[in-house]
Parts: C-alpha cells; structure tokens; sequence
C-alpha cells in the first residue's frame, strides 16, 4: 500500500478499494487488529484523501488539550486500581483515522462533535482481575448506558476478547475503557498466529502441534469448505466478500450455548450452525420459548430451540432466498446436489450418448468398460456413476469424456485417411510448402486444411502449435492457449507449424479491459478503436458491485503488432487501469 503514491490515481483507486473490501476484513476475521487498523487507515488515505486530511489536521490542532484530559483519567484510575492491589499496566491512545471518519458518516457529526477520540486499554494477569479493574472505573466514572460490551463471557469469531465501556468524564466528556488479559491482548494484535505461537511456546518446549478442540476456529474450517463446494473461484471470492463484511448476532441453544451468526440471520441458520442434520431434519423452531416462523429474524440475544423430525423430507429450495450464512446455503446446495444424484446420473448417460451420435458412431464402439474406467481414472471419479452425475450437472464437460473416449478408441483402430496423410507426410523432408488460407504453413505439408482455434484466437506473430485432429485436419492453438496442457497430453498428435512470411488477412481476437467506472467510458474506448486499425465485431460490458467496469471488445486485427499497439492505446484512455488479450 505505501508503493501507491508512485500509480495513477485510478490505480491507486482501484488498489485501495481491493484492500478495503478484501483484505482489511479478512485481517479482523484473523483477529490481527495491528493489520486491520493500519490497511484500513492506508486505504482511507487513498479513497478519500480530503477527508483523511481533514481528520489528520483536526486531531493535531487539538492534539495538546486531549493528550491532557486522558492523561489525567489514566492517573487517576491507576491510583485506584493500585489501591486495589490490582497489578496493571494503563495506556492511552488515539483511535485510528478510518474509525474516526466512520463514526463522523454514521452519527453525522464533524470532529469537533466527536469527542471520545482517545481510549484508555487496561492490561492485567487474570479474568478476575478483568472485572474487578471493572468495578473500579464504574466507582469513579459514570458509564453511558447501552456503551457497554463483554466480548470476555461473549467472544468475536476471531478469538477477540475484551470489555469495552464508555464513560464520562469531567464536564461529560465522553472516553472509553478496553480491558483484558495480557493473553487476550496477544491475540487481539496478532490474531490466530498469536494464539497458536503462544500455546506452542508455553508447551514446556516440545514443538508438537497443537489441537484446538473448542469452535474458535470453526471459522476457517467453514471457509475451506466454502471454497470445496464453490464452483467457481470468483464465486469463492464473492462468498468471501459477504461473509467478511457481514455483521454479527448472538444467540444462544436452550443449553446456554453460544452461536454467533450474520445479521439477519434465520433458525434456518442456527440449525445448519449446530450440524448439517439439524438443518436436514428441521421442521419448526421456539425462539425464546414460543412457536414462531423459521424465516424470523433473529436478534442478539434471542434463544433458539430447533424442532426436528425423521419424517422431514430435507430442504426447501425456498430456504435459500432467506438464509444468511455461506455455511447454510453451501450445505443446502449440497443436499439437492446428493438428492438429484439418480436424475444427474441418467441425463449423463443421454448427454454422453447424444454426442456420440452426432460424430456418427454407435454408443457401443466408444463405450467400452475399459475405455470407461480410463476416462474415470483420468478425472478422479471414484466411480462412473460419479462420473455420470457429475457429466449430468455439469460440473464434467462431456467433450473431455468423448475426447479421452476416442482416444482409447485410435488405440485400437486405424486412423481415418487424412490423418495418416498428414501423419506421414509430417516425416517427410518438404521441397517448397505453400501456406492455407489461414496463413499457417504446417511442416512437411503443402496446402493442408488448418483451422485457428476459437479458444485463443492466434494472431501472426503469436507463438503456435497445431494439433492434428480427427477428421478436421490440423488445429492451430497459441503456445499460452488454457486448452494446451491437455493437448500435450497427446505427444503423438502435436505437429509443428509456422506463419508464412507474406501474410494478408484480418484476424480475430478478443482484448479485456478493466477500468473504474464513469460516464463516457465505453464512448471513449470505442473512440480509440475507430482510430486504430482494427475492426470492431462486438462489444460486452458488465460493471461489479465495487463500480469496476469489465468490457470485452472483439475486433480483427492483421498481426501481433496491431494488437499491441491498440492494447497501449487502451490503456491511455482515462479511468483504465489494465488492457489484457484473452488467453482462451
């Protein structure tokens, strides 16, 4: 982040707003508070550069006055708490910028109206000690009623714990109070490494790892199983984004137990927290003692008795639209992907055997037991019904079954003409060679059918291999192609090819841009494409929740060249802040 002042400003726009929504969250869901604080302040610094400053002058020009009043509160509360015989350390401090500039948009206030700018944290040895100091600041100071937090009986997801009261002081000047453990304070700085580091270190010396056998870390658990279950990494990262920035509730089982769930979280939720079982089998719900619906929000506090039976039928699908955690909604999504398994399994086997049909083969000729297993065994599938469903829901392309069909199947046949045509052909030492239309010359071949791929769109200049396919001679790909790696998994059909040197012809190819969104952005891109020379086939844009804009432009283009030139054209215009050539 401290590298940004060197980018343009889009750039630095676009890098502070990553680190604000992504990563600063994620720092405080760790527990890592140090981390949070200082992304958080950076990013604040770039978003908002008038009010950051705004903020930095206030606190500076009464910086003297403030130092003074919470130096004279930190005397006076450890006289008293030494009187107790209570051992602790006090400490004052400011509150970062970013809490500050939060607190002034929420309450609409400006600084001069904001006046616990600065806090006192308390550190002793024991919880005892936590809620004895406790006692000692509400004696001497008035707490402000409803600022009062015990995150020491009632811990964040992230290990924090603290307790927090606001007070007031001389002439009602507002300031507030943290106190903990010197372990909790660990913790709250560096997060779950402290946790882990300290228990290692305190474990007589020996370095065997540690089992956290309480739900501390239920969090990181839940979001590896996020990631299993999502189907793509933007949607991951979508999940990711959602359940970091949500806001928490807690609620308690008829047992006194805590779960700690998203704002507006349902019973629904509360279930799938206790086991996924729960959530399967759940028919109706008690909060606080009486029947009531199981899309009811629930609020801090409240306590939640879920009603099972062995006759549910499982899930609604309906559920989804109320839900709040990833947690329910992934399990949900699981169990209807379990239960259409049979279904999943028969569309498989049709998707699999329409294909066959069109390249005018018998479902018999490919689908040999042998030929079955290796595509099994290729994938990972456990079984072929595994296999099937997963062909069925579409999480396996049908095309990369038929393609590994086939394959098994040249193993035992004659390739048809063409393909030994060029196979042999290939070996041969040419004379002269002419290129095909598209301007590829394959070596050893004269004139021979090649298609450019579709995936990558090749352009002259561009690095290429071909690829000898079944009846449809030679596919040429880029040598950074994302299909390449499974084309060498077929040495044998790989045949070298080059452009010819007096090439002339359009190309297409597919270019994206990322940029900040503003009015006018997609005129003033189209407005370097006119004066370029490439020739516009198609546009597509879509803007993200964060007002980035993606457009995806299709354009024919001569050469390599040509591309580069228009990609460095692109990247002048005002807003964008990176120009990418798809890879396929």
């Amino acid at each position: 982040m401290r590298t940004l002042k060197f980018l343009k400003r889009d750039r630095q726009i676009a890098n502070a707003r990553e680190t604000a929504e992504l990563y600063a969250p994620l720092a405080n869901r760790l527990g890592i508070y140090s981390l949070k604080w200082e992304l958080e302040d950076l990013s604040f610094k770039y978003l908002y550069p008038d009010e950051y400053h705004e903020i930095v002058v206030g606190l500076d020009r009464k910086r003297d006055e403030r130092l003074e009043f919470i130096n004279q509160i930190k005397d006076n509360i450890e006289e008293k708490i030494k009187e107790e015989g209570i051992e602790a350390e006090v400490t004052g401090r400011a509150k970062h910028l970013y809490s500050i500039y939060r607190k002034m948009e929420r309450d609409h206030k400006n600084l001069d109206q904001i006046y616990d700018l600065f806090a006192l944290r308390i550190l002793v040895h024991s919880v005892k000690d936590c809620y004895a100091v406790l006692g000692v600041v509400h004696e001497n100071y008035t707490p402000m009623p409803g600022r009062f937090k015990d995150y020491i009986a009632v811990p964040k997801k992230n290990m924090y714990q603290s307790i927090h009261t606001t007070l007031l002081g001389t002439k009602g000047t507002p300031f507030e109070v943290q106190i903990r453990t010197w372990d909790m304070h660990r913790t709250a700085e560096f997060g779950i490494a402290a946790h882990w580091a300290y228990k290692e270190a305190s474990n007589s010396g020996k370095k065997s790892s540690i089992v956290v056998t309480d739900d501390k870390l239920s969090w990181l658990r839940e979001t590896l199983e996020w990631q299993k279950n999502a189907d793509t990494p933007d949607e991951f990262l979508n999940i990711l984004k959602t359940e970091l920035f949500e806001d928490e509730v807690y609620v308690f089982t008829p047992k006194g137990g805590i779960k700690v769930l998203p704002a507006g979280a349902t019973p629904i939720d509360f279930a799938y927290s206790i086991h996924e079982q729960v959530g399967h089998k759940m028919v109706g719900c008690k909060i606080n003692n009486k029947m009531m619906p199981i899309i009811t929000p629930l609020e801090s506090g409240d306590i939640v008795d879920i009603i099972t039976s062995d006759q549910s039928k499982g899930p609604s699908r309906d559920w989804l639209k109320f839900v709040k955690s990833s947690t329910a909604k992934s399990r949900i999504n699981q169990w209807y992907k379990k239960a259409e398994r049979a279904q999943n399994i028969e569309k498989g086997k049709d998707v699999i055997e329409k294909e066959i049909k069109k390249l005018g083969m018998k479902y018999s000729e490919l689908m040999r037991d042998e030929w079955l297993e290796a595509v099994q065994e290729r994938y990972k599938y456990n079984t072929l019904d595994d296999m099937y469903a997963s062909v069925g829901f579409g999480a396996l392309s049908v095309n990369k079954v038929i393609a590994k069909l086939l394959d098994e199947y040249r193993k035992e046949h004659e390739e048809e003409d063409i393909e030994k045509k060029i196979e042999e052909l290939a070996n041969t030492k040419p004379v002269r060679v002419k290129p095909s239309r598209t301007g590829v010359v394959v070596k050893g071949i004269d004139n021979c059918l090649v298609k450019l791929s579709k995936c990558c769109n090749p352009l002259p200049g561009d690095e290429i291999v071909g690829y000898i396919t079944k009846g449809r001679g030679v596919s040429v790909h880029r040598t950074d192609c994302a299909n390449i790696n499974d084309l060498f998994a077929e040495e044998n059909r790989m045949i070298d090819v080059y452009w010819y040197d007096d090439i002339k012809g359009t190309y297409s190819v597919e270019i994206e841009v990322l940029a900040n969104d503003r009015a006018g952005l997609l005129r003033d891109i189209i407005k370097q494409l006119d004066n370029s020379k490439a020739r516009l086939m198609g546009v597509n844009t879509r803007t993200t929740k964060t007002d980035i804009a993606i457009i995806n432009v299709m354009v024919e283009l001569e050469n390599i060249d040509e591309l580069n030139k228009l990609v460095n054209q692109l990247r002048n215009v005002e807003s964008v802040y990176e120009v990418n050539r798809k890879r396929g």
